[in-house]
């Protein structure tokens, strides 16, 4: 019985890796081996960084609705816990869009806040 060698296998390996490395430069494009070991590390990046782009977006959210409250003349931590106390459960991506795109809307948030903020001793 003759022995099976395993080419179409491995070309077909080869041209699956060499295909998801067609945008990189140089050798990263063409030799299978360099090709692999950029792939995986392509790929433990881009896991990483979709968790990372959330809390990316978290902070600039929380940047931007803490500089509409500065401007109103309250602080960040006091707003959100006044909000909370106040019942108003909205999301800080939502708080974020209301500041930029209607100020009229985030100055009544605002004000629901401000009763159930604590006057400083």
């Amino acid at each position: 019985m003759p022995r099976v060698l395993p080419g179409p296998a491995t070309r077909r390996r080869h041209k699956r890796v060499l295909k998801a490395m067609s945008g990189a430069r140089a050798a990263r494009s063409t030799l299978f081996r360099t090709a692999k070991q950029t792939l995986l590390k392509a790929r433990a990046y881009a896991f990483r960084d979709r968790r990372a782009r959330k809390r990316d977006f978290r902070g600039l959210w929380i940047i931007r609705v803490a500089a509409a409250c500065e401007a109103r003349g309250v602080s960040y931590s006091k707003f959100m816990g006044g909000l909370k106390k106040a019942c108003v459960f909205l999301n800080r991506k939502m708080l974020s869009e209301v500041a930029i795109a209607d100020p009229a809307a985030f100055d009544k948030f605002v004000e629901l806040a401000r009763p159930h903020i604590a006057a400083p001793a």
